[in-house]
């Protein structure tokens, strides 16, 4: 995106996994960044950046009518000064199929749904360029032929978090023609590796932790293939979505991730074992209801189109998470602010 000015953004859910990680990554390329979150699970993630002279946070809630409100100056949010902004990243929501039944149906579509719509009425009114979404390949739940997916395939969610999701993109994408803002829609595969706030309900990160404070790992599910992305990664996928043509991206679906990043389970848990010495298995057969994906994923669009190509391979995540963890750099790694799932929303 070329201006003669500082380009700005604002982060929604900037406190959290992918917008701690993605504020700094932002900062880094020269861009002013907002931070808008309502800290549930704290704000330590964003430390790092509070002197920094391009750098604002207010604390609020999106589905408050507070929290954004357009004036002639922009977007003034919380109680920071109104700011003309060049892009919103929208980040906050319930995130995870747990973390929506959790809360439950009418929360869920609050924040993911309607929260969604306010966020962009705001953009809109603001009139900022870009509105970057982050949905997810929960979408497109099974694959019906087991080829893999594209953003073309049909959407089959297995999830209440999937179907806020789905919802949120139609909005983005029936009701938009002509605004001033433009949509891009990301549907990321599942999340690995470190950043500011790391998750441990994720399937590899959560395995690398078993592994190293159990020396075991419990298998309920096996054979079901998913995809797999670096947080890092996904963030330089956000940079090329606010930096590629109008032309190329308004309006558009892209998943994120790569076609190296498709592997079963059983293929996780031969590269957690083969990175953390001593870790046995056990295999349990159970079945449960929630996000039942069994799909190979094609990035195909959004390397021919945005040029994208992910630099950490998912047995370099391994590593690092392994690292991190025998390093001691996270302490208490159990503790519920690495988990979306354990938290109430009031």
């Amino acid at each position: 995106m070329t201006s003669a000015k500082t380009p700005h953004a604002l982060i929604t859910g900037g406190a959290g996994y992918i917008g701690s990680l993605l504020t700094g990554v932002l900062l880094n390329q020269g861009w002013s960044v907002t931070v808008v979150d309502d800290l549930l699970f704290g704000g330590a993630s964003l430390l790092g950046y509070w002197h920094h002279p391009r750098f604002r946070f207010a604390k609020g809630d999106i589905c408050d009518p507070a929290t954004l409100r357009a004036t002639g100056d922009g977007i003034a949010v919380g109680d920071l000064p109104p700011a003309s902004f060049d892009a919103v990243i929208h980040l906050a929501a319930i995130v995870g199929f747990p973390a929506c039944q959790m809360v439950g149906p009418q929360v869920a579509w609050r924040y993911n749904f309607e929260g969604t719509k306010r966020v962009f009425a705001a953009a809109e009114a603001g009139r900022v360029g870009r509105f970057v979404f982050a949905s997810t390949y929960s979408n497109y739940g099974l694959s019906p032929d087991g080829k893999p997916v594209t953003e073309e395939s049909p959407l089959n969610p297995q999830s209440l978090y999937a179907e806020t999701k789905i919802a949120a993109e139609q909005f983005l994408r029936e009701n938009t023609a002509g605004a001033a803002t433009m949509p891009i829609l990301f549907r990321f595969a599942t999340l690995f590796g470190v950043s500011p706030r790391t998750r441990f309900d994720l399937i590899i990160n959560q395995f690398v932790l078993e592994a190293i404070t159990r020396r075991k790992l419990i298998i309920y599910q096996r054979g079901y293939a998913r995809s797999f992305v670096h947080v890092r990664d996904v963030c330089d996928a956000i940079l090329l979505g606010l930096e590629a043509p109008e032309a190329v991206v308004n309006r558009e679906i892209f998943n994120v991730g790569s076609d190296e990043g498709n592997y079963t389970k059983d293929e996780i848990v031969a590269l957690v074992q083969r990175h953390v010495e001593g870790t046995v298995v056990e295999y349990k057969d159970l079945t449960f209801g929630g996000d039942m994906r069994d799909i190979r994923v094609s990035f195909a669009k959004i390397r021919e189109r945005l040029g994208f190509r992910p630099r950490i391979s998912v047995e370099q995540g391994i590593r690092e998470v392994a690292s991190v963890l025998t390093n001691g750099v996270i302490k208490d790694a159990l503790d519920s602010q690495y988990r979306n799932a354990q938290f109430i929303v009031q």
